[in-house]
């Protein structure tokens, strides 16, 4: 028998909770460009319109695994957001004000 997931996360001690709580934001923070453009509910024509390309740019795109940040930063401001780049250490996270500096 199916049971809710409200359901089970009641039964869950406060601190399962948050470790559930963490593990989905962990999940959504690493999302590929094609689910981030799907969650923005943003079709690869309607953003292809907004960059000023076509479609078959955007799927191409959206596979590659390098690119410039400059694209990368067109590809995220088109669905209303900002990039930021952090370098991630032990004792705090600094972030890289190179996007600044690079044209748009």
């Amino acid at each position: 028998m199916a049971r809710n997931f409200r359901e089970l996360e009641a039964k869950m001690s406060p601190e399962r909770q948050a470790r559930v709580a963490a593990r989905v934001k962990e999940e959504l923070a690493l999302m590929p460009l094609h689910q981030l453009r799907q969650a923005r509910e943003m079709t690869q024509t309607r953003l292809a319109e907004v960059l000023e390309m076509n479609q078959g740019n955007i799927s191409k795109l959206e596979k590659r695994t390098d690119m410039y940040l400059s694209t990368l930063r067109s590809y995220v401001e088109a669905m209303g957001g900002a990039l930021e780049i952090r370098a991630v250490f032990p004792d705090g996270d600094v972030k890289i004000d190179l996007l600044n500096k690079l044209s748009a």
